[in-house]
């Protein structure tokens, strides 16, 4: 994937997000950090307070049903893909970049595109669905020449 000078490139997951600014040209990417945030994730038993409810069939019959469990490190890892894209949206009304990679595991980057604003769908010049926020940023550089 073509990497030009002065691109945005957003990697995040539901917990981690890293916005690069490549330094380099288009053949030699260098992505130089700008901003790094990562959110805390809280134990279950700091999350919520009780198991999951129960309902009971009122029409006399035997029906009864268990609740599925709210999965709350999974609204707060959703969260947290909505307020990057607020964040992407910000700074693309600003007009703070020109064009715009963004990494993220395949459910994540579904989870932002729901948030998508159309000037950041205007900027968007491509998207890899991967979870790289734990590699150095030599590896990233190589994974998005590679792409």
């Amino acid at each position: 994937m073509q990497v030009p000078h002065n691109t945005f490139v957003v990697v995040a997951d539901g917990k981690k997000m890293l916005f690069f600014r490549n330094e380099g040209d288009s053949e030699y990417p260098k992505l130089e950090v700008e901003r790094k945030r990562e959110q805390e994730d809280a134990a279950d038993r700091d999350q919520k307070t009780d198991g999951p409810g129960r309902t009971f069939d009122s029409s006399g019959g035997a029906g009864r049903s268990a609740y599925e469990e709210v999965d709350f490190h999974q609204l707060a890892e959703d969260r947290f893909a909505q307020e990057t894209a607020e964040l992407l949206k910000t700074r693309a009304l600003s007009n703070d970049f020109e064009s715009l990679i963004i990494v993220a595991p395949p459910r994540t980057l579904g989870e932002l595109r729901k948030y998508y604003h159309k000037e950041v769908e205007k900027r968007l010049t491509g998207e890899i669905a991967k979870d790289l926020t734990g590699h150095p940023v030599p590896e990233i550089e190589k994974i998005l020449q590679a792409a």
